[in-house]
C-alpha cells in the first residue's frame, strides 16, 4: 500500500513546486501590464514604449514555457499594443 502513495506523495510536490513557478510568472505578467498602464496614465510615451517591449518580453517567454497558452499570450500582447499606439498615436503623427 505504501509503494502506491509514494507516486502520489511525488505529484503533490511536483504540483506545488509548479504552482509556485506559474504564479510568479503570472505576477510578473500583471505587474508589467501595470507598469504599461501606468505610463500611459502619465503620458510618458519612452516610458510606456521600453516597459511594453519587457511586458512582450516576459509574456513570450511564459507562453514558451507553456505557463500561459500561446493565443493568451497574443491577445494580451496585442490589447497591450494597441493601448500604446491609441494613447500615443498623435504624438507619432
Amino acid at each position: 500500500m505504501a509503494k502506491k502513495n509514494l507516486s502520489a506523495l511525488k505529484r503533490v510536490r511536483q504540483s506545488e513546486k509548479r504552482r509556485l513557478r506559474n504564479q510568479s510568472w503570472k505576477t510578473r505578467i500583471k505587474t508589467f501590464t501595470k507598469k504599461v498602464e501606468a505610463a500611459i496614465e502619465a503620458g510618458d510615451a519612452e516610458t510606456a514604449q521600453s516597459m511594453l517591449r519587457e511586458a512582450i518580453r516576459t509574456i513570450c517567454k511564459a507562453s514558451s514555457k507553456g505557463i500561459i497558452h500561446r493565443n493568451t499570450a497574443s491577445r494580451k500582447i496585442s490589447r497591450l499594443t494597441r493601448k500604446v499606439n491609441a494613447a500615443f498615436k498623435s504624438e507619432a503623427a
